[in-house]
This record gives C-alpha cells, structure tokens and sequence, in this order.
C-alpha cells in the first residue's frame, strides 16, 4: 500500500509538473504595423498582418499613422500618438524619414510592412533574443496587475489597447470603393511606469478609452526613445469568442 501510494503521489508530481510546463506563456515577439487607410500600398501589409495576428508567439498591433489625411480620407483610427511612436522609431533606427506600411519587430528591426520574407526573417531573428518575463492579469474593475520580471537595466512600460478588427467602407482617397479590413487597431497609447530593472508589480488603473469596448491590451516593455523591446504580453479583455 506504502509504494503503491508513493507511485500514485510520484505520478501526480510528474502532472503537475508538466501542467505547470504547458501553462507557461512562450516568449512573444512584438510586431507593429504603421499603416493608413488612405495609403494604397498599405492593403497587403494590413492582411499580412491579420495572419501574424494568429501566430502564439507574436503579438501583432496596427498604428494608423494621421500624416495621410490629407489625401482624401481622413483614417478614423489615426492618432497622432501613432504617428510619434513611428517617428521615434525612425530616430532609435537611424531613419532618414517615415513611411508606410511600415512594419517594425521588437523595436530593434523594421521592413516594409507587405515584404512577407523580411519580416519573417525579422521575426525569426528575434525570437532567439534574451528576454525579460511580463504578465498581466486582471485585477478589481478597471485595473490591470502587471508583473514584469529582473533583468539588467530600466525601462519603460506601455500600455496599448487595441480592438480585434474593424472593416471600414473608405468613400474617397487612394483606396476609395475598397472595404477595408484591420486588425488588432490600436486605439490607446500611453507610458503608464518605469521599470527600475528589479523585479516589480505594477497596478496599471484603465482609462475610458482602455475600458471602452476594448479587446485587448498589449503590455510592452522597452528601452525609451524608440529603443528594442525587452519583454511584452497581451491580455484579452473581451471574453474569447465574442
């Protein structure tokens, strides 16, 4: 009875064990589409991106840049804090200006957003890098536990809310007569803590705009002025499925 019983317990160490293996969240390489409605080159890298956006180990967002409004159609998910982060990813990368579709990879590679192979590449390339342990759950109404793992030096936190798709009818501009169709548009940007490079758990209040009818929200830490990204996570807000 005594080693049957030091099977049975050996046996439920082993399950647990490889439960808490398989609940384990895989490394996430974080990929950023800088896109417009109004740009006719952008269609491609938007439903390239949708596919990127079924990928375990990617989390896959669309900034709508507003630098194109003038063309026509004013792009109804542009915000201006879109068209900064892009622009500060040209200074961290050592661009001479911004464009789109414009994809940029953990914050340390960019390509063009519809040239499938090098992003791919880009990915690959960075799935192989060290990175720092985040999470996210969430806590009492409009809240977010954020715990972000040590690592060697600070960083910043961001926090993007994004919604699962929109599909807009775009009525003028290059792409008029086209229904466009977006995924995982960002709606919310903003820098909510700095990272000291210990490990720390940050409580992160929603805003409105977080709250409101969000899908999802992607937590990213990186090194400021448009720097690599050391760690991310993405949390559902919606339940899956609807």
């Amino acid at each position: 009875m005594k080693h049957a019983l030091q099977r049975t317990l050996g046996a439920l160490a082993v399950l647990v064990a490889l439960a808490g293996t398989a609940l384990a969240e895989p490394a996430k390489v974080v990929v950023e589409l800088f896109t417009s409605q109004g740009c006719s080159s952008c269609p491609p890298a938007d439903a390239f991106l949708a596919e990127l956006a079924k990928r375990d180990d990617v989390i896959a967002l669309s900034f709508h840049v507003d630098y194109w409004n003038y063309l026509g159609w004013k792009d109804p998910f542009s915000t201006a804090e879109s068209t900064q982060r892009q622009r500060d990813y040209r200074a961290g990368l050592g661009l001479r200006y911004v464009y789109t579709p414009q994809m940029v990879i953990d914050g340390a590679v960019q390509a063009v957003g519809s040239g499938r192979a090098e992003v791919l590449r880009g990915i690959e390339k960075m799935r192989g890098r060290d990175r720092v342990a985040v999470s996210a759950a969430r806590g009492e109404a409009g809240a977010l536990a954020v715990t972000v793992g040590a690592g060697a030096d600070g960083a910043d936190i961001w926090l993007a809310a994004y919604d699962r798709q929109h599909s807009t009818e775009i009525r003028r501009g290059e792409n008029s007569g086209v229904t466009l169709t977006n995924a995982n548009v960002v709606r919310s940007l903003r820098r909510v803590g700095r990272w000291s490079g210990k490990k720390d758990v940050l409580r992160v209040t929603l805003n409105e705009a977080e709250l409101k009818g969000r899908d999802g929200c992607a937590v990213i830490v990186q090194k400021p002025g448009g720097g690599p990204v050391l760690g991310a996570t993405a949390i559902r807000m919606t339940p899956k499925g609807s």
